[in-house]
């Protein structure tokens, strides 16, 4: 049996698939406090991957600290694995990340990362990934 597409998914189905903080973020745009995440300060080598969906998203050798209290990444993993949007929630102009696939929030894009390294920082939620070890 195959998964289904998550495009497809109901609010319900999803709510079966994720825990409630994972829910919270990808479904419902949420967010985790700052410095709470379990990848905040975590540096293994490998990928993470959508809680969500599964897909590729980030690659550990992108991750920096940056000291915003979410991970942070100067790139995706690979050009279609997330989607940018305008944000302006909160009274604010942001760049919203989310899944390429599955359309999960992410988090935001900021200008502000390495400059050596493009310039951006990924600021992303915790609950939002799931890191697979090389």
């Amino acid at each position: 049996m195959t998964d289904p597409d998550p495009m497809s998914l109901t609010q319900d189905e999803w709510r079966q698939r994720l825990t409630a903080e994972q829910f919270h973020i990808l479904r419902e745009a949420g967010t985790e406090r700052a410095f709470s995440g379990k990848y905040d300060k975590f540096y293994e080598n490998g990928e993470y991957m959508c809680a969500g969906c599964g897909t590729r998203l980030f690659i550990s050798a992108a991750k920096y600290n940056s000291g915003c209290g979410w991970p942070a990444f100067t790139k995706p993993s690979d050009d279609g694995a997330i989607d940018e949007h305008r944000d302006s929630s909160f009274g604010m102009i942001r760049t919203e990340v989310t899944c390429g696939k599955c359309g999960g929030h992410l988090g935001h894009v900021f200008p502000d990362g390495p400059p050596e390294e493009g310039g951006l920082r990924y600021c992303i939620n915790s609950d939002a990934l799931e890191f697979v070890e090389d």
